[in-house]
């Protein structure tokens, strides 16, 4: 198939009849009779055998102010959560910050910018570690001696 027709199916100009790549194997094993989907992609938390080891982070990509509370109940559960605001317009973004700090605040955990509108909010029990400064201490990569 050309790239003109590949173009004009995808702006669905044309039928698409390329069957080079559907696997019907694969569609017919795809979902398990009991398994549940998950249907909130704003929120994903590890699977179970991490939560009863306490290793599970949750990653948070709100929509507007109302999803703070799920940020709270997380966090209040001891569960690290990073924040993605890239999603929110830049008010509500400043509310769910100023949230986030205040409930860092008191319950004595921590927050840190990852990058630019990612926050990450960890517990009082949880320590960052942050690869740059252990190179620096052991005199770099690139130190051999």
């Amino acid at each position: 198939m050309g790239s003109v027709r590949k173009a004009s199916a995808w702006l669905g100009l044309v039928e698409d009849n390329d069957d080079r790549y559907y696997d019907d194997e694969y569609t017919e094993g795809a979902a398990e009779p009991g398994e549940a989907w998950v249907t909130d992609p704003r929120v994903r938390v590890a699977s179970a055998s991490a939560e009863e080891q306490g290793r599970r982070i949750a990653t948070v990509t709100p929509d507007g102010f109302r999803d703070a509370r799920g940020i709270g109940e997380l966090f209040r559960e001891g569960v690290p959560v990073i924040v993605n605001l890239t999603a929110m317009d830049a008010g509500d973004a400043k509310r769910v910050v100023d949230f986030a700090a205040g409930l860092t605040f008191g319950l004595r955990g921590s927050i840190e910018r990852v990058a630019t509108r990612v926050f990450l909010l960890t517990p009082a029990d949880t320590e960052i570690v942050n690869g740059e400064s252990a190179g620096r201490q052991t005199g770099g990569f690139f130190n051999q001696s």
